[in-house]
């Protein structure tokens, strides 16, 4: 009896050896999807199958990687917010074309669509250290541009893209103006006991209770809940209470944490809202908190204020 019992604690324990060793191996295969299943690389549309203006812009990030995204303008002389928008894990900037289309009509904005590298067009191979250059670069790239108002750039991620946003906004607070996130993971350390209940034994954030063990060899960590409390721009939380990929109360556990020293900070929520579908199921509450958000923080004004009273000080 003994005996057996050793065999199958020996088996059980190499099962799960096995288990991580694979989830090590291949983890940026779960965390990243740029190919949905049944689905290309490719994109199946362009803006133009919507109507829609667009001018495909190509970039290069800070390490070399070629990078594709679209610019999509309300009309040619614009000068409304631009949205810099950061998509989730899973498939490309395509597939979110329909929720870009209504958020030009409702937020009268334009909207920069970056491809992360492996995703759409973009050559290499997804990573943060990658993403994140590669957020820089869609970010430099709209600095430098004539036909826009640069002092109303709003960052907009959902799930994965929230994540990035954060990173992005934190690291420039003289060309971000604020920041939305939608469905947001408090870090992919939590997400991996979220989605693989075994493994909150071995991975897990601060509030984890296992030894978490393994969250040294997690390439990927995302830890946003580490971020957004350093972000100082004004920050909007939208939160879907049905989502069923991130638990609600990671966005929760974000706006706790960031608003403990921004006081810029507005947190949403959409009883009915699912992780990719709480831009639909808010409705008119959804697409007039945002617009009401970015009349508040992406007016211009007070880039301006602030820009014209630097001035003055220069000169005293």
């Amino acid at each position: 009896m003994v005996s057996y019992i050793g065999v199958l604690l020996y088996g059980v324990g190499g099962i799960v050896v096995a288990g991580v060793a694979l989830l090590v191996a291949f983890q940026e295969k779960l965390v990243y999807v740029p190919v949905l299943p049944g689905l290309t690389k490719s994109y199946p549309i362009t803006p133009s199958r919507l109507r829609l203006g667009y001018e495909d812009v190509w970039l290069t990030s800070s390490d070399g990687v070629r990078l594709h995204a679209w610019f999509i303008k309300l009309f040619p002389d614009c000068r409304g917010p631009t949205i810099l928008f950061f998509q989730e894990n899973a498939g490309n900037i395509a597939h979110r074309l329909e929720m870009v289309r209504i958020m030009l009509q409702k937020l009268q904005c334009n909207v920069f669509m970056l491809s992360y590298r492996g995703y759409g067009a973009s050559d290499g191979y997804p990573s943060q250290h990658g993403i994140s250059r590669d957020a820089q670069a869609a970010l430099e790239h709209l600095a430098q541009r004539t036909d826009i108002d640069t002092s109303r750039i709003v960052v907009f991620g959902r799930s994965l893209g929230g994540a990035v946003g954060s990173v992005l906004t934190k690291n420039n607070p003289d060309k971000v103006a604020a920041l939305i996130l939608e469905n947001t993971f408090t870090s992919i350390l939590d997400m991996a006991g979220v989605l693989l209940p075994f493994l909150k034994w071995f991975i897990g954030g601060s509030s984890a209770k296992g030894p978490r063990i393994l969250n040294c060899v997690v390439r990927s960590p995302w830890s946003t809940v580490d971020i957004v409390g350093q972000v100082e721009q004004p920050i909007l939380f939208l939160s879907g209470l049905q989502d069923e990929m991130v638990p609600p109360s990671h966005m929760k556990t974000l706006y706790v944490k960031a608003a403990t020293r921004n006081k810029k900070c507005i947190f949403v929520e959409f009883p009915n809202g699912m992780h990719m579908d709480t831009w639909v199921s808010g409705g008119d509450l959804y697409w007039n908190t945002v617009r009401q958000f970015l009349e508040q923080n992406a007016s211009g004004k007070k880039h301006n204020i602030m820009h014209q009273s630097e001035n003055d000080s220069e000169t005293r």
